[in-house]
C-alpha cells in the first residue's frame, strides 16, 4: 500500500458540492466553499489492548530505577524523567524511532475493575468487569471525533472474549470483528466490482425507505409520529454514511489493504490475523473512514502463539517456559511482536502529510493490557505506552511518568487518564466510570495536569 502521499492528493478529483458536509472529517486545511476559513486537522485515537498483563519492567527504560514494585509502598512525589539518552527495555525497542513522541506511564490504578484475569469491560470502562455500566472511553472519544465509521473495532481471541472490551452503553457490548476478511468487506467492500453493485443496491433501498417513512409521517400524530421519527432518523443516518462513503470511494480504493493468503486461510494463526487487522486499521485511518480504532489482542483466554514459539499464553502467565526460553524472555518476545505492529502503524501515519505536518502529529496510540499489570493482576498499576500528543493537546513527548502508589497523596487512576483524554479530544468531563471508595475523590476526578497541555 502506497502511503507516501498527501491527504489532499488522496481526495483529488472529489468535488466539494453536496459532499462537502460528509467529507468534513477528511478535509485538511482546505478552504470551505464560499469562505477562506481553514478547517483544523482531525484528531485520531487508537487503543491497543493486549491480554495477559503488561509487565511493569517493560515500561521502565534504562537509567531509571523503578521506585515501587509494591504499589502500596512508595514515595509521595511524581517521578517525571526525560527519555532522552535512555534506552527502552528490549520488549519496547521497536518503538525507539518514536521515543521523543512517547510517554511511559506507571502507577495509574484501576482497582474498581479488579479481576483474577482480564478486566474485560473494566479496562476501557473503569467499572466492574462483567457488565458494561455505560459507554467505554473509546465510544465517548468516537462521539467527539465523527467520521463515516464512528468506531472500528478489530481483534483476535481463541474464545471470543475480545468482545467483552468495548461497550456503547450499559449492557451493550460493541461487536469486535475477528475475521480480517469480514473486516475488509465491511470497510472496503465498495472498492470491488461486486461490492459496488451491492453498495448501490443498498443505497437505493435506503433512499426509498427514508423517503417512504418521511411521507408516512404526515398521516400520523402524537406518539406514533415520534416513534416513526426515530426510524426516519435511523434510515437517514445510514443513507448519509452511504453518501459519505460514495464520496470517498477514490480514497478508499487508493488505500485498501491487500490481505495476504495466510490471512485468508481457513484457520490463520494469531499473528497473521493481528497483522492484517493493523493493516486494515491503518488503511481506514489514512482514507479518513474513521478516527477511532480499538485493536484487541487476546482476551480472557489469552490466546495461543505457537508461530512465535509460545503455544500457551495462560501457561506462560503461570511461569511456564517454552523452547528453552524463560517466562520473561517469552513475555518479551510476545511484546516485541505487538510493538513492531504499533511501530509500523505509527510509521504509516507519519508517512502521510497533513497540514504542516503528518497524520501522526494529530494521533495518539494508547497501548495497555486488559489484565493491567499481570496475568493475575493487582490493578494497582496499569503500565501504559502513549505514543503521540494528539495535535499538541497531550504532554506525552519523551517522558517517563510514575505517579505515587495506591491511596497515597497524588495517586491517580485510569479514570483520571480517560478524563484527560476526553478533555484532549474536546469532550471534557471530570468523572468517568465508577469511583474507588478507597481513594480520595480528587485523585480520581478531572484530568491529570501532568499530561494535559
Amino acid at each position: 500500500m502506497n502511503v507516501e502521499m498527501t491527504r489532499r492528493n488522496l481526495l483529488k478529483g472529489i468535488g466539494l458540492g453536496a459532499g462537502a458536509a460528509v467529507l468534513s472529517p477528511l478535509l485538511d486545511h482546505r478552504a470551505l466553499a464560499g469562505g477562506n476559513a481553514q478547517r483544523a486537522n482531525p484528531k485520531r485515537v487508537v487503543f491497543v489492548i493486549q491480554s495477559n498483563g503488561f509487565l511493569q519492567e517493560h515500561a521502565v527504560p534504562t537509567g531509571i530505577v523503578r521506585t515501587v514494585h509494591n504499589p502500596m509502598h512508595t514515595t509521595a512525589r511524581v517521578i517525571d524523567e526525560s527519555l532522552r539518552n535512555k534506552d527502552f527495555h528490549p520488549a519496547l525497542e521497536a518503538l525507539t524511532p518514536f521515543k521523543n513522541r512517547i510517554g511511559l506511564i506507571q502507577n495509574l490504578s484501576n482497582r474498581i475493575a479488579y479481576s483474577d484475569h482480564s478486566c474485560r469491560f473494566g479496562v476501557l470502562g473503569c467499572a466492574p468487569k462483567n457488565d458494561a455500566h455505560g459507554p467505554s472511553v473509546d465510544q465517548l472519544v468516537a462521539d467527539a471525533l465523527p467520521a463515516p465509521f464512528k468506531h472500528v473495532a478489530l481483534g483476535y481471541s481463541e474464545s471470543g472474549d475480545c468482545y467483552h472490551i468495548s461497550a456503547s452503553a450499559a449492557r451493550r457490548p460493541v461487536p469486535i470483528i475477528a475475521s480480517p476478511l469480514d473486516a475488509f468487506r465491511s470497510l472496503f467492500g465498495t472498492t470491488t466490482e461486486a461490492g459496488v453493485r451491492s453498495f448501490d443496491t443498498r443505497t437505493n433501498i435506503l433512499d426509498f425507505m427514508a423517503g417512504d417513512a418521511a411521507r408516512s409521517r404526515t398521516a400520523l400524530a402524537g406518539a406514533e409520529r415520534q416513534k416513526l421519527d426515530s426510524y426516519v432518523s435511523s434510515f437517514e443516518t445510514l443513507r448519509d454514511r452511504q453518501a459519505s462513503l460514495l464520496a470517498m470511494r477514490d480514497a478508499m480504493r487508493r488505500n485498501a489493504p491487500r490481505l495476504n493468503e495466510a490471512a485468508l486461510a481457513d484457520r490463520p494463526n494469531a499473528s497473521t490475523i493481528l497483522t492484517a487487522h493493523f493493516d486494515i486499521a491503518a488503511a481506514a485511518l489514512i482514507a479518513g473512514m474513521t478516527n477511532v480504532v480499538t485493536l484487541v489482542s487476546g482476551g480472557n483466554d489469552f490466546g495461543k502463539w505457537p508461530e512465535l514459539g509460545v503455544p500457551d499464553l495462560h501457561g506462560l502467565g503461570h511461569g511456564a517456559t517454552f523452547e528453552g526460553r524463560t517466562w520473561s524472555e517469552n513475555f518479551t518476545r510476545i511484546r516485541q511482536f505487538h510493538t513492531r505492529l504499533i511501530a509500523e502503524l505509527a510509521g504509516k501515519l507519519q508517512a502521510v502529510r497533513e497540514g504542516n505536518g503528518t497524520m501522526l502529529d494529530n494521533t495518539v496510540i494508547i497501548y495497555q493490557s486488559d489484565s493491567a499489570d499481570g496475568h493475575h493482576p493487582s490493578c494497582y498499576n496499569n503500565p501504559m505506552v502513549v505514543l503521540g500528543n494528539l495535535g499538541g493537546t497531550l504532554r506525552t513527548d519523551g517522558r517517563y511518568l510514575e505517579f505515587p502508589g495506591y491511596t497515597h497523596p497524588g495517586h491517580r487512576t485510569m479514570a483520571s487518564f480517560y478524563c484527560t483524554l476526553l478533555h484532549a479530544v474536546g469532550a471534557p468531563r471530570d468523572r468517568f466510570g465508577s469511583d474507588d471508595v478507597r481513594i480520595a475523590t480528587d485523585n480520581q476526578r478531572g484530568p491529570i495536569r501532568e499530561l494535559l497541555s
